[in-house]
């Protein structure tokens, strides 16, 4: 029997579960020694089977971004995740993995233990990133066909009505144009898995308040440690 989850995760799974507004977090990139913070929609959390000690923070990005190349820069990230409803405060520190198209090349890091794993096991990176492209709202998937993020808009705001509003699912098009749309919006999606190493649980729902730090150590195990809020 694999051990089980840590305590933080079981606790934000939780939470991420039960409130409809627990699902964005503010991350935290190095860009020339500056920090680069931006929300971002948690798209999933996974508990690999058999890894359960392991869990994973899935969120997406369009592979044009800057956040991109911060991450291929320097691959240690922070969350900052403040869940108003339980005033529950989780500061995560972990490594990251890219899964963008397939002609480009899967980035991770020796830290990602749970990603290797799940790899040397055979499971499916592509066929996760097109179930939670399919999974996104039509208006969403619109968002990674527009032109690179960041990139001057020469015709001001008009020029954004020239913008495909929605773009099927990939088992959606029904014709070339609609196909077009889905594979240049998919070519630009990639997951984003971050893998914590270190967390800053914070209970302020709670009287007395509650802190606790859990690291995790080198073999996937974690230790909790009980400091003042």
């Amino acid at each position: 029997m694999s051990p089980p989850p840590p305590r933080w995760f079981t606790a934000l799974s939780k939470l991420f579960g039960e409130y409809k507004n627990a699902n964005v977090m503010q991350l935290a990139t190095i860009a020339e020694a500056v920090p680069q913070v931006r929300s971002c929609i948690v798209r999933e959390l996974i508990s690999p089977n058999g890894n359960e000690r392991l869990p994973i923070i899935l969120t997406t990005t369009d592979t044009r971004t800057p956040k991109v190349e911060q991450i291929l820069a320097n691959d240690t990230v922070q969350i900052n995740w403040w869940i108003e409803d339980s005033m529950d405060q989780f500061r995560l520190t972990g490594k990251v993995s890219l899964v963008p198209e397939p002609r480009h090349k899967v980035f991770h890091s020796g830290g990602t233990l749970a990603f290797e794993r799940l790899s040397t096991r055979g499971f499916d990176w592509e066929a996760k990133r097109v179930q939670v492209f399919d999974s996104l709202s039509g208006h969403m998937r619109a968002s990674w066909y527009r032109p690179t993020p960041g990139s001057l808009m020469k015709g001001g705001y008009e020029e954004a009505k020239d913008w495909p509003e929605t773009v099927p699912t990939t088992s959606g098009a029904t014709n070339e144009k609609e196909k077009k749309l889905v594979e240049q919006a998919l070519g630009n999606f990639a997951l984003v898995l971050i893998e914590p190493t270190y967390v800053d649980w914070v209970q302020l729902g709670t009287s007395p308040n509650r802190r606790t730090f859990f690291h995790r150590g080198y073999d996937g195990s974690w230790t909790e440690t009980i400091v003042v809020p």
